[in-house]
């Protein structure tokens, strides 16, 4: 990793050596030099397998088969070891937050975990009473009875963020620290409030009333993923007006959104290349062109608020990258209107921070597949979501703690992240 001590990497390294020049000396029936092509020793396609069956047992899946070959010698394996697996063995973990946007609610969400988790109630209790003046009511309550409403936008956005506020300071109070956080559309409020660039009233503040004023706009809007390029999608919305890039999530995933018809015009334009559509269930077109009238309303809402520099790494999806500025009001009426950078935010996140473990906080997993594939698979971070479903419970909240090197029996041991 980039922050390892390199005389702690070293001795990693040795360890791994030792332990593959034992396993190598099993295959081939002798002593191995570390530093000769396994090759030249014997080492066949049917041992390199086996090898690799050893290595994912012992270590996990550190690497893929093909690295075997790829890396020829026991010396240079040992090495890959190393770097790959120094946040495990070395303690060293480092944890990027990202929190999901609308349309990972559903009714029930997290119910297992507020009733069986003392610590994940609490929060959800204060996030509660911060939302509870501007929604008129408790989203605990929406939440714990399972109520359809949840899908209502003026309901939908301040839940998400009680709930993504929720699961962070969970985390947080078992000792994980965000080395930074990414939010996906409503889901920027609560790493900005995580980050420090937002208290928890005005975050919650901004997030119902964005919620609120969203869910007023005329029916009509529609969002569409589709699998193509953002240069085939910028196309795509150029001799559409009324719609636009709503959010950009991989390569070729993004997502259309504006007038629906305008977005059946598409689907035939694209029916005529065999590109297949999928309509979100969505009651309006987020990030698009529809949203231009809530932006003054939503403006005389921010002018009550006071705007920080988050004092966590804030990877902004709404510039696509690193954002070291104060979150000002221009910042938060942009995003309305503006594309979801996801890919870009997430991309630049991976490469510059070096995360050993990314966590998806939100109600269940929907950008965890994305951020996978970005880290290179078992190349690279550890993806995985806090909350799998309303039936997560204190159990399985444990075990991602577990495997985030954080909790009270960590704390304990030599070398803990708290």
């Amino acid at each position: 990793m980039k922050d390892q001590p390199h005389g702690e990497q070293d001795d990693f390294a040795v360890a791994h050596r030792e332990w593959l020049s034992e396993r190598v000396a099993h295959y081939i029936g002798h002593p191995v030099d570390d530093s000769v092509p396994l090759a030249e020793e014997g080492f066949d396609s049917v041992a390199a397998l086996s090898l690799y069956g050893d290595i994912e047992e012992e270590f996990g899946e550190l690497i893929e088969p093909d690295d075997v070959q790829a890396y020829p010698t026991v010396r240079r394996l040992a090495e890959l070891l190393a770097m790959r697996g120094a946040g495990r063995d070395g303690h060293r973990v480092r944890t990027a937050f990202v929190f999901t946007g609308q349309g990972s609610q559903h009714p029930g969400m997290t119910t297992g975990l507020y009733r069986h988790s003392t610590g994940y109630r609490t929060f959800l209790d204060e996030a509660d009473a911060a939302v509870r003046p501007w929604t008129g009511r408790s989203v605990v309550e929406l939440i714990l009875t399972g109520d359809q409403a949840v899908h209502r936008t003026a309901l939908t956005q301040p839940a998400l963020f009680a709930v993504g506020y929720a699961l962070a300071r969970t985390l947080e109070e078992a000792g994980v620290r965000p080395v930074a956080v990414l939010g996906h559309g409503i889901g920027e409020f609560a790493a900005a409030a995580v980050a420090g660039a937002l208290t928890l009233p005005d975050a919650a503040r901004l997030a119902c009333a964005r919620g609120a004023l969203m869910q007023e706009l005329p029916p009509g809007g529609g969002m569409m993923a589709v699998c193509v390029t953002p240069h085939e999608a910028a196309e795509l919305v150029a001799e559409e007006p009324a719609a636009g890039i709503g959010a950009v999530n991989a390569a070729k995933s993004v997502v259309l959104s504006g007038d629906r018809a305008a977005l059946a015009r598409i689907e035939g334009r694209l029916a005529e290349r065999s590109v297949r559509c999928r309509h979100l269930a969505v009651s309006h077109a987020f990030h698009s062109p529809l949203m231009a009238p809530v932006v003054a309303p939503f403006e005389a809402e921010l002018r009550r608020i006071r705007a920080a520099a988050a004092r966590v790494p804030f990877y902004s999806t709404v510039h696509g990258r690193l954002t070291t500025e104060p979150l000002y009001t221009s910042y938060w009426s942009e995003q309305i209107t503006a594309p979801v950078r996801f890919a870009d935010a997430a991309r630049g996140m991976l490469a510059q921070q070096t995360p050993t473990h990314v966590v998806e906080i939100g109600p269940r997993a929907v950008l965890t597949p994305y951020l996978r594939r970005m880290g290179g698979g078992p190349r690279g971070p550890v993806c995985l979501p806090v909350c799998q479903g309303p039936e997560s419970d204190a159990v399985d909240l444990a075990g991602v703690i577990s495997a985030l090197d954080a909790g009270p029996l960590a704390a304990a041991l030599p070398g803990g992240t708290r």
